[in-house]
């Protein structure tokens, strides 16, 4: 068996050389990023949305905003196929592709005063381009949002110390917001220590509230109960001030991620612990457990964020740009950040192959795959050579304080036992089992959580932008019931696509997990479309390969998977193919509607394509101009260059002109 080390220090070394070689080039030659022009930090610094930022402060927002589920669960399903597999398109996906897009969107939204990407798909390829993509965005974004959550439901179904610890982290949050508006303003450190020291007590507290009878009676919550409390949180998270519960929680949620990615990745080199799972399986010919289809594309849109994320581009396009203080940062930020969600990814993958195959098939594997019982589930997998017994498993669910751990389906119950097989060998051995394993799922689903809070409200600003355009009065943000409206509106859409995966005898990620890896792919595409004219416009046609290469190739993964999810036959993939075979009417009603979502979302992302290739033969012929839409250069003097200072006035800056000049285009 391979030591997991090895795949550790290939991915190192790997992120090191792209970093080292590949994103300098790109910075230097391509970008040609120079920190003479002003960034909109600069410019347009207004203390509330453009605000100059230590560039490490920026690093860890932006690694907090882009990092979800994606680089957690998304290489636990994929592990059905073996450990190699993942490994490659996680590696060479994100040095050659999702680090790419992200630096370049981010470069291009600096350069356009931190333009969204809709705006500028709108801006650089066509006002047509731009409507559908903000369609295509929001229609995505609804898919996102909801597989986020049923991730979450799936990690606490069921389990009194996780709810109860999760629950624990709002009035936390509460408590820190108003401690800090209230009480002790700007005392950052204190209620972070303050904060953090709850978090654990929480943690340890979870373990009493099982134990007591009332109190595990309470937390002990069904999927549907649970669905219901997350789409609350949503819809609390979008219309509540940020202030009170989305920042508090963010910012122990960024303690958290980078605190516990440190610590695993060192249990990793302590404990050097084998792969247990075999490089390739018997599933990449389509009939895997977890879900269904073959390696290629399916093994491509279930690893999403690790390798190539769509939703990063938001980010990119959002806050993140706004926050640079020089443009030599975007490579650090952009670039880097990706290679550090990459490896998140690369030690989930390395937790879940760690485990005993048996017990990981039989975590994962939902009910109608493997039979209801607990000896038939065995039964079942032995069969397919991962032997694992009913014994195994109650003594796996005894050790970490749960009931049953079959059919524990989603990907992140399954890295919580993989992490604290790992913490439990480094420190406490096997009486500290279950207390690392709900560490571990208040993490996730802390790590989630993040993600949903701000995806709806980040949502709720893109349905409000939408809505302004039916009636004026919906799209103002500053107006409470606009913004309640637009959020209900929003959470209603994606809370009805949780519910609908909760009631799904698969499990939900069977359907669900394909339609957002797909949605997420179909994103990039939109990115890597906006990113490739903006390199013709830059009169850049030799090195068009650096995004034409990953778009053609998600266009390939994503379009083939869309199509198969819709139309193939097996009822296990086939969307409709399913829907014929199913007896109940709501069941027949949401397979036809995700047959038709999938649909809806390749038809939107195929008119951005067809319009983008079409403005690129225009460019590239001379029949349309090659129209930069950046905003006018601004020159910084070598004063505030060499000190870093803030400008206090924008007149201290001047348009065009030669930076290397004393004439027009120097600050004077």
């Amino acid at each position: 068996m391979l030591n997991a080390v090895w795949i550790l220090i290939a991915a190192l070394c790997t992120y090191a050389i792209g970093y080292r070689f590949y994103s300098k080039w790109l910075a230097a030659k391509v970008l040609m990023l120079d920190d003479r022009r002003a960034t909109p930090a600069e410019a347009h610094e207004d203390g509330r949305d453009f605000v100059r930022t230590n560039k490490w402060i920026v690093f860890g927002h932006h690694f907090a905003a882009i990092s979800g589920p994606g680089p957690l669960v998304g290489p636990v399903l994929a592990a059905q196929f073996g450990y190699l597999p993942g490994v490659l398109w996680i590696l060479i996906g994100v040095v050659m592709g999702g680090a790419v897009q992200d630096f370049f969107i981010l470069f291009a939204s600096m350069r356009r005063n931190g333009k969204s990407l809709g705006e500028m798909v709108k801006e650089e390829i066509g006002s047509g381009a731009g409507v559908i993509a903000l369609l295509a965005i929001l229609s995505i974004m609804i898919i996102l949002i909801a597989v986020l959550g049923l991730v979450v439901v799936k990690a606490l179904a069921q389990s009194p110390w996780g709810s109860f610890t999760i629950a624990a982290t709002i009035p936390i949050a509460f408590f820190m917001g108003c401690y800090l508006r209230f009480f002790r303003k700007d005392k950052v450190l204190e209620v972070t220590c303050i904060g953090v020291t709850l978090l654990l007590l929480a943690v340890w507290g979870g373990k009493f509230a099982s134990e007591i009878p009332w109190l595990s009676g309470f937390f002990t919550l069904s999927p549907k109960t649970l669905a219901m409390a997350v789409i609350f949180y949503g819809l609390a998270a979008s219309t509540l001030p940020i202030w009170l519960l989305l920042a508090p929680r963010d910012y122990l949620s960024t303690f958290m991620k980078l605190g516990t990615i440190s610590a695993l990745a060192l249990g990793i080199f302590i404990v050097l612990p084998p792969l247990q799972l075999p490089a390739v399986t018997r599933f990449v010919d389509g009939t895997g457990p977890i879900f269904s289809g073959k390696i290629f594309p399916f093994c491509f849109i279930t690893i999403a964020c690790g390798a190539i994320s769509g939703f990063h581009s938001l980010i990119a396009s959002g806050t993140t740009p706004k926050m640079i203080t020089r443009e030599s940062q975007t490579r650090m930020i952009g670039y880097g950040s990706m290679l550090l969600e990459s490896f998140v990814a690369i030690m989930a993958l390395i937790a879940a192959c760690s485990l005993q195959p048996g017990i990981y098939f039989a975590i994962n594997s939902p009910a109608n795959a493997v039979g209801i019982s607990p000896e038939t589930a065995v039964t079942t997998i032995t069969g397919w050579g991962f032997p694992v017994s009913v014994a195994d498993m109650a003594t796996l669910a005894q050790t970490i304080g749960e009931q049953t751990m079959f059919g524990r389906a989603g990907g992140a119950p399954t890295l919580a036992v993989g992490m604290a097989h790992i913490f439990s060998q480094v420190i406490g051995g096997p009486h500290l089992m279950a207390l690392w394993y709900h560490f571990a799922i208040m993490f996730e689903a802390l790590f989630i959580l993040t993600t949903v809070d701000a995806g709806t409200r980040v949502g709720r600003f893109l349905l409000q932008a939408f809505l302004g355009h039916i009636w004026k009065p919906l799209g103002k943000t500053e107006s409470y019931p606009a913004n309640l409206l637009a959020s209900f509106l929003l959470v209603s859409a994606w809370g009805y696509f949780l519910y609908q995966g909760v009631l799904d005898p698969q499990g939900g990620i069977n359907s669900l997990w394909p339609l957002f890896g797909i949605a997420n792919q179909l994103l990039s595409v939109v990115a890597l479309c906006l990113a490739t004219t903006i390199l013709i416009k830059m009169e850049k046609k030799r090195i068009l390969w650096i995004t034409l290469i990953p778009l053609l190739w998600l266009v390939a993964v994503t379009f083939t998977a869309g199509l198969q999810k819709i139309f193939h036959p097996d009822p296990r993939i086939g969307f409709l193919a399913e829907a014929r075979q199913l007896t109940n009417v709501q069941m027949i009603f949401n397979r036809q509607l995700d047959a038709v979502v999938a649909g809806i979302l390749l038809l939107l992302v195929s008119a951005i394509l067809v319009t983008s290739i079409k403005k690129w033969g225009n460019l590239l012929s001379g029949k349309s101009p090659l129209d930069l839409k950046e905003t006018p250069v601004l020159w910084l003097s070598d004063k505030n260059l060499k000190r870093g200072e803030p400008l206090p006035h924008a007149d201290q800056l001047l348009s065009g002109g030669d930076p290397k000049s004393n004439q027009t285009g120097r600050c004077c």
